[in-house]
């Protein structure tokens, strides 16, 4: 009986492990020209992805063949930055067997990773305002997506871990991988523990993106880096700094020099944002341009990089942020769905470097490499979010008592809703189904 891909990757759970969690199975779900793997990992300090490229290459390989032939693409990249040697090296030595897939190297610049600006760069096509990849006939697709797409079709294994990246003030910088539902706490202890005496932030994700999380939240599919920080780090009190404040220090300091957008990473594909009109606000109570409202705040990714061009540190993305909320409870959605003919003449030369941004953020001394390490330590119980994606929570099929084994279904998609499977990441004894978790010890 021939196997069904889509199929397979939705029983398996397995969700965009690089970015909000998308299922996978609804992406797959298409047809397209291109399908592009997302190596670019741009978000400074991480190593997850650029690792795995180069010790699980062959399967990353196989994978993408799969996801080619199931939505009709004729053509596989895998997108990745051009000092990444030892992946580069592990590609080049396969990539004689498949047909139709190559490597496109790309500059070292952020955020490189950010889908719509990857398609640009690979295909020369960009994405619509508003727009996803697929608009354009293509489809993107994260690292570890890739390689749990081969787990789950040719092992027959299913999403039960993570691999994650710990760096900052930490003891080892290693790279691990984790069962899902481990404590951000029990995680940094396997590193060696946090080495900061004071106060902290711990940042899940990418020092741009990332979100600051409690030491009691959970490891999930979407974890990629755990960033430990002094809490009076300027990074960390950048982003707690409230909107009226950051208003008041734009009113007084903003001189409209239009850097920030200048370097905006949607404006230099041709999308209409511009945040020195958004930071106008504060200034005006305006755009000040008859031609745009409000509503241009739905085009910002809030990468952050506004803000590490803007030579008063202001912050145009926050601003974008608020706005975004504030429409979304008046019901309001974006009517921007404009396609660009042609991205800026001068973008070439206005992207931002990796290193200059590095510097920017103060987090120098932390840009170390991070091994992947072999996990020593026997992990005996845990608490498993049944929310780890995009869309409803998964529905618990399982009950307080129950006995499971690694990899058994114990949540499944609400019924008519976009969703993805959970399985348990160890093995043991259902505990507690509370607070949309469900725990499980050995």
């Amino acid at each position: 009986m021939e196997k069904n891909l889509i199929d397979i990757i939705a029983k398996s759970g397995i969700v965009g492990a690089g970015g909000a969690g998308f299922p996978t199975h609804v992406k797959m779900n298409a047809k397209a020209e291109y399908v592009i793997i997302n190596g670019a990992e741009c978000e400074p300090l991480l190593r997850v992805d650029q690792q795995l490229m180069a010790v699980e290459t062959k399967k990353i390989l196989d994978a993408l063949k799969l996801c080619m032939e199931a939505v009709g693409a004729d053509k596989g990249v895998i997108a990745l930055k051009g000092h990444y040697e030892a992946a580069i090296n592990s590609f080049n030595q396969l990539l004689g067997e498949y047909e139709g897939i190559s490597l496109h190297l790309l500059p070292n610049f952020y955020p490189a990773g950010d889908e719509q600006i990857t398609v640009y760069e690979v295909t020369g096509r960009i994405v619509p305002e508003g727009g996803i990849p697929l608009q354009c006939g293509v489809i993107v697709s994260n690292v570890e997506t890739m390689l749990n797409i081969y787990n789950a079709y040719f092992e027959d294994k299913p999403v039960t871990d993570s691999y994650v990246t710990f760096a900052g003030e930490v003891k080892n910088h290693i790279t691990l991988k984790l069962p899902l539902g481990m404590t951000v706490k029990e995680a940094l202890d396997l590193a060696g523990g946090v080495t900061v005496n004071g106060p902290y932030v711990v940042i899940n994700g990418g020092p741009m993106m990332g979100k600051h999380v409690a030491l009691d939240s959970k490891i999930t599919k979407t974890t990629k880096g755990l960033i430990v920080l002094p809490e009076d780090h300027p990074l960390i009190q950048d982003v707690k700094l409230p909107i009226p404040k950051m208003l008041h220090m734009a009113k007084a300091a903003c001189c409209h020099c239009s850097m920030c957008s200048e370097v905006c990473p949607r404006h230099l594909i041709g999308h209409r944002i511009e945040p020195n009109k958004t930071i106008r606000f504060a200034s005006y109570g305006s755009l000040c341009d008859g031609s745009d409202t409000p509503m241009i705040a739905f085009l910002c990714s809030e990468c952050r990089l506004c803000q590490y061009a803007c030579i008063m540190n202001l912050q145009p993305w926050k601003v974008n942020h608020e706005l975004k909320g504030i429409m979304a409870k008046q019901g309001i959605k974006s009517t921007l769905h404009n396609q660009p003919e042609s991205v800026h003449p001068m973008r070439e030369y206005k992207r931002f470097p990796i290193k200059k941004l590095i510097a920017r953020l103060g987090l120098t001394q932390y840009n170390v490499p991070a091994p992947l390490t072999e996990l020593t330590t026997e992990i005996d119980h845990v608490s498993i979010p049944v929310g780890q994606h995009i869309g409803a929570p998964a529905v618990p099929c399982v009950s307080v008592g129950d006995t499971v084994a690694k990899g058994d279904v114990i949540a499944q998609p609400a019924e008519g809703k976009l969703g993805a499977c959970i399985h348990a990441s160890i093995s043991g004894t259902v505990k507690a189904i509370a607070d949309g978790c469900i725990s499980i010890e050995k």
